[in-house]
């Protein structure tokens, strides 16, 4: 018999006070947990993913079976990159489409786990509250809002890679995925966990206003209600789902990094998620842990077609999917306002974001425009250094530690973990400008070179001679 959450030992989450759950990390007391205790919870975390680990097998056999087909489908209809650019490694054309291979692996992972009943009841680890209960059982049901923001993503991925669309139709696209996670409440206790401190100061917790109406307006009535944590949520969710789908996209250069990445990070996300089932974290314990599980799983069939040489491409469908797919996992770990699991998220998250941070400075120390591609990202640095295949397993290796780094501070919350991330990060973003500013100073002074002039053939001269 499974034990229950009584037996398991030490909690990795607990706090010296039973409201702690909800104080943002700038308050969290250290915690450090014994040995036995986390290897007690390992052993209970693998217990609990051997009831979902269907979920990953069906998404991983699902694109393993579709990439091949999509691939072929592309090339037919001349859905394909060109190795037009200097930026480009490929010799030859690549298809893309390769997200609608990782989009149908997910999705056949999630529906497979409608149909898989209670996979396991998480009542085996702790008790079950009424308003989790979905017709008096415990499933364990992905959210459909999550499922119309893939959806949504994809769409507007797929038209960018097939016709090419401009971004604020992008934009759009993403910004109706995070409306529908708003919906569906799904990342809105970040806001709860951050804001709490002011709660506290304000003697209103709720941080719910009425502001007063000059009249009673039908439909209004005398006054509107203001609730700050909810609007301030659905902004957290707009920037986390627009600056992952973007961050995602800007390091989607070599061949297998993006999805090996997001592979690793979503990996160390699910080492929180599972741990979280152990408590009596909400409705959102077995859907964190099966959305994860999809993910994983499709990124991981998909990564031997994409690695180098890849086959195929992720294209805008896929890197916006998997930077969308992070997002929902990092904003889920707060959704009981631990707000410090969200810190543990972005720091699992870290290669995509310094990338980004990067870029942005980069680009507007040199006066471009954020749309302006260049070769002085990460993974072109590395590049030029290792190679393809060189530059891809250092990515790897980066994001492994960050991984790392992000799981400890979900048992330990730590002021050291954070320190060390903060210090890595740094590290990594100062060495980067450093490379990237010699190298745009190199290619200004080429430019600045006069270039000197092929001496004049003897018909040249003739015919300059008007011979």
């Amino acid at each position: 018999m499974i034990p229950n959450l009584g037996q398991i030992g030490t909690d990795p989450f607990a706090t010296e006070s039973s409201t702690a759950d909800f104080q943002p990390a700038t308050q969290a007391v250290d915690t450090v947990a014994s040995a036995s205790s986390i290897a007690k919870s390992a052993s209970t975390q693998l217990d609990i993913l051997s009831g979902y680990i269907l979920v990953f097998a069906v998404a991983f056999i699902v694109t393993v079976l579709m990439t091949p087909l999509v691939r072929k489908l592309a090339i037919a209809n001349g859905i394909v990159d060109h190795p037009s650019e200097a930026r480009k490694i490929h010799k030859m054309p690549i298809a893309y489409l390769g997200g609608v291979a990782v989009y149908l692996g997910i999705v056949a992972g999630i529906i497979f786990s409608y149909f898989g009943a209670e996979i396991p009841l998480l009542v085996q680890y702790h008790e079950i509250k009424p308003e989790h209960l979905i017709d008096g059982y415990a499933k364990p049901i992905v959210p459909l809002w999550i499922a119309l923001g893939m959806t949504s993503i994809v769409l507007v991925g797929l038209l960018d890679d097939v016709t090419g669309i401009p971004p604020r139709v992008k934009l759009g696209g993403q910004l109706i995925a995070a409306a529908a996670l708003a919906l569906g409440n799904i990342g809105i206790n970040v806001a709860a966990g951050i804001l709490s401190p002011i709660g506290n100061l304000l003697n209103n917790q709720d941080l719910i206003y009425h502001i007063p109406l000059p009249g009673d307006i039908p439909g209004l009535g005398s006054s509107i209600e203001l609730d700050l944590i909810y609007w301030s949520g659905t902004a957290i969710i707009a920037i986390f789902v627009l600056g992952a789908c973007n961050a995602s996209n800007f390091i989607d250069g070599l061949d297998g990094l993006l999805t090996g990445v997001t592979s690793i990070a979503m990996a160390g996300l699910l080492a929180i998620a599972l741990t979280l089932a152990m408590l009596d974290d909400g409705v959102f314990d077995a859907p964190r842990i099966i959305f994860g599980l999809a993910v994983l799983g499709a990124c991981l069939g998909f990564l031997p077609h994409n690695f180098n040489p890849a086959s195929i491409f992720l294209g805008d469908t896929g890197s916006l999917l998997l930077g969308y797919c992070s997002a929902v996992m990092i904003l889920s770990l707060g959704d009981t306002g631990k707000t410090w699991l969200v810190a543990a998220g972005l720091i699992i998250y870290a290669i995509p974001i310094i990338d980004t941070a990067l870029a942005i400075i980069r680009r507007k120390l040199a006066g471009k425009k954020m749309s302006d591609p260049d070769a002085d990202h990460l993974h072109h640095m590395l590049k030029r250094a290792f190679g393809v295949k060189g530059a891809v397993f250092t990515l790897y290796g980066i994001g492994l530690v960050f991984a790392i780094m992000g799981v400890m501070l979900s048992y330990f919350r730590g002021r050291l973990i954070y320190a060390l991330a903060l210090m890595m990060a740094s590290y990594i973003g100062i060495y980067a400008i450093k490379v990237a500013r010699q190298s745009q100073i190199h290619a200004a002074a080429a430019d600045s070179k006069p270039r000197s002039k092929k001496p004049a053939s003897s018909k040249e001269k003739s015919l300059a001679q008007g011979e």
